[in-house]
Parts: structure tokens; sequence; C-alpha cells
């Protein structure tokens, strides 16, 4: 179904990313797996989409907040898998913490990763996706970006923004064949969300569980595949924000 495509995925070495990564590789991808600081993790996920699905595989270390370095990461993607067609913006971070007790440099470094994180790697793909003529672009908000969440304003507004920039993306790229959507996951285990098993919110959830890593996986081969689906927010979230 994606034979002949190359996807990247930021975030990629655990949790949802690799979920999404190994998803992608079974339906025929090569994978380009950007990884912040975990080699180790980063290369068992390639390992993997190469003995389990047959497919290329190659992990990239990148501060995906620093604009020239993910200009030179997609600069190597490019010359090591000759483009690329999906880019999954997975990376994030948490810094959580009460509005009136926050550091500036707390806020800073939550929305440097996860919403200009984002901007970044669509910034220096798209040129790639122009001339290809085509190109999918998922990006990975949260049901906080959607709802709020005390103790998270931080983390909810970089996650509202991605939901401005996949719409504002949508419309000035489709033109150019090129798409645009995005995922809000809800509570899904993962080691991000450990700590939040005592949270009350999780009485909410009217499918009464959270969710899996594969529940986001199999929402993001959906809109790998969805040929006239653009500017969405597809929630995977048992139901919480509805």
């Amino acid at each position: 179904m994606l034979k002949g495509k190359t996807a990247i995925i930021t975030g990629g070495s655990r949790g949802i990313g690799k979920a999404i990564a190994c998803k992608l590789a079974s339906m025929g991808a090569d994978i380009a797996v950007i990884y912040a600081g975990n080699t180790e993790a980063a290369e068992k996920v390639c390992r993997e989409c190469r003995e389990a699905y047959g497919r290329s595989a190659k992990a990239y270390q990148c501060d995906v907040s620093d604009f020239a370095a993910v200009k030179e990461t997609v600069g190597r993607i490019k010359a090591d898998f000759g483009t690329a067609h999906i880019l999954v913006n997975n990376a994030g971070i948490t810094r959580d913490g009460l509005l009136a007790m926050m550091k500036e440099e707390d806020y800073d470094a939550v929305l440097d990763t996860n919403l200009k994180g984002a901007f970044n790697m669509i910034r220096h793909c798209a040129g790639l996706f122009i001339r290809n003529r085509g190109g999918c672009i998922i990006n990975i908000t949260s049901v906080a970006g959607i709802m709020g969440n005390a103790g998270q304003c931080n983390y909810s507004a970089s996650k509202a923004g991605l939901v401005g920039l996949t719409k504002s993306v949508a419309r000035e790229l489709a033109p150019k064949g090129i798409r645009c959507n995005a995922i809000a996951p809800g509570f899904i285990a993962t080691d991000m969300t450990d700590n939040q098993a005592d949270n009350p919110l999780l009485e909410r959830i009217p499918l009464g569980r959270m969710g899996g890593t594969g529940d986001v996986a199999e929402a993001a081969a959906y809109l790998a595949t969805a040929a006239y689906v653009t500017g969405v927010v597809l929630r995977v979230d048992g139901g919480i924000a509805m």
C-alpha cells in the first residue's frame, strides 16, 4: 500500500512514534527515524523495520527545535533515500507545572519542540513534497490542545498551535497535492503517561480505558492513505473530548 514511499517519523524511537514507524513499515514504506537522544532505542526500531518488514530504515539524531539542524537532517535523508513522501511530526516533550509557578524556560522548551519543531520539519520537507507533486503530513497533537488541561498550559498551547498549523498548511499546500492532517490522542499508555494512572480524567473516558500506541498507529495508517482527506483533526481518545 505504501511501497516505494519513504516516511519520516520524528520522536520515532519509542511510544507512539515507534508504533507508527513499524505500522508504516508493515505497509511497505521505508522509514527514517528522527530521535533526540536514545540511539540504542532508535536503532532497535530501525532493526525491527528491516528484519520484520523487509524495509530500509535509518536513524537520525536531531533536535527538531533547531531550524538549521533540521535542514541538515532532511538533506541527509534525501541523500540516503532519494526523497520523502510522508512526514509524521510526533516529537514532543512535557514540562508540567501550574501557570503561576511555571518557569519561562519550561514554557519555551515545550513550544520550541512541540510546535516550532513541527514547523521546522514541514518547512524543510515541503520542497521535497512539492517536487514530488504530492505528500502527506501528519501532526500528532493532543486532546489537551482541544480541551485544555490544568498544569499543562505550555503543552496545551503547543498542541492547540499544532491544530492551527495543520489547517493552515492543509489550505496552503493542497493545490500542490500535499495533504496535512492531525491526530489528537487522548490518554495513551506510553512512558509519557506513566504518571497519569491516578488522573481523575481517566474516569471520564466513555470507552472506559486508556488507549494503546497501536490505536494511534492505525489512525496514522488511515491518514497516510486517505487521498481525499486533508485539514482534519482525528481524535483517538476513547471519546473523552466529544
